[in-house]
């Protein structure tokens, strides 16, 4: 699909902001005091966050590559699979997208912050949250330790396995084959027979991310969250830093910035890493 760069940049800007109105969405609807949702469990946060892959990377996948992630924008830069000069308005856009996801959940979510009386139930459905963090000093170091651990880990798994399976999915074989002869076959796709190989083959890739990040979520969300973009933590911890009581209520606690370092720089390297051993293996 043929679109400007203007397009490619709002698209990502709407792509991550549903990803925050489904994820973070359904975080405010277990941990708010108040609403249906209310402790519903775990699993209804996976399935928000899963969704909220899913539903975007269907919707704009063929579109700006539904990066939606500032960490896969600058690990896939860093490999040569994505312009350097694309990266910051990239970046930008997944940033501001995060913010406006985030201000639609708490417009829709006002009267529960208002109700709700534990501060981490506030942040957590803005940004993450490491869970040996007990409020005092001396637990801010184990919890930078293992929050870096559970994101690099989380985040390395979602980048490598979406390299492959964007790039490694079934149908993938055929575009190599019409290469070799001369024909580029992505202009085909919808055209021709061949194009039902891809398409197909690409939608059964973005469904399986939606799935990941719900695997992901069960697996390695008791530490964290986890967060593995930095977009989704710093967007919304920004907008929670610079939202008054008067609007998340009495109990808004303070946005803990000592812990913010971790969900942006931990994805980051592990996007690197992801996406260049990636290409050291697969090309």
């Amino acid at each position: 699909m043929d679109v400007t760069w203007i397009v490619k940049y709002i698209t990502e800007f709407l792509g991550t902001a549903i990803l925050i109105i489904l994820g973070n969405g359904a975080v405010a609807n277990v941990e708010l005091k108040g609403t249906k949702g209310h402790q519903s469990g775990w699993l209804v946060i996976a399935v928000g966050y899963g969704m909220g892959v899913m539903i975007p990377a269907l919707m704009f996948g063929n579109v700006s590559g539904n990066h939606i992630n500032p960490a896969f924008t600058l690990g896939l830069a860093i490999s040569g699979y994505f312009p350097w000069v694309q990266v910051v308005p990239y970046i930008i856009a997944q940033l501001l997208g995060a913010m406006f996801g985030q201000a639609l959940v708490v417009a829709s979510h006002r009267p529960y912050y208002l109700q709700t009386t534990n501060p981490n139930a506030i942040l957590g459905s803005f940004s993450t949250i490491v869970n040996t963090d007990d409020g005092s000093k001396q637990s801010h170091a184990a919890s930078m330790i293992n929050g870096f651990i559970n994101e690099f880990i989380g985040s390395f798994v979602l980048f490598f396995a979406a390299m492959a399976m964007t790039k490694n999915y079934f149908g993938a074989e055929v575009i190599k084959y019409a290469a070799t002869r001369g024909v580029d076959a992505t202009q085909l796709q919808g055209k021709v027979a061949i194009g039902s190989h891809i398409n197909a083959g690409l939608a059964v890739a973005h469904l399986a991310l939606g799935f990941l990040v719900m695997a992901l979520v069960t697996s390695l969300g008791g530490p964290t969250g986890p967060g593995l973009n930095p977009a989704r933590d710093l967007g919304p911890r920004i907008l929670h830093f610079l939202l008054p009581k008067s609007v998340l209520g009495e109990h808004k606690g303070d946005s803990k910035w000592w812990y913010a370092w971790v969900p942006v720089v931990s994805p980051i390297l592990a996007g690197i890493v992801a996406v260049a051993l990636y290409k050291l293996i697969y090309g």
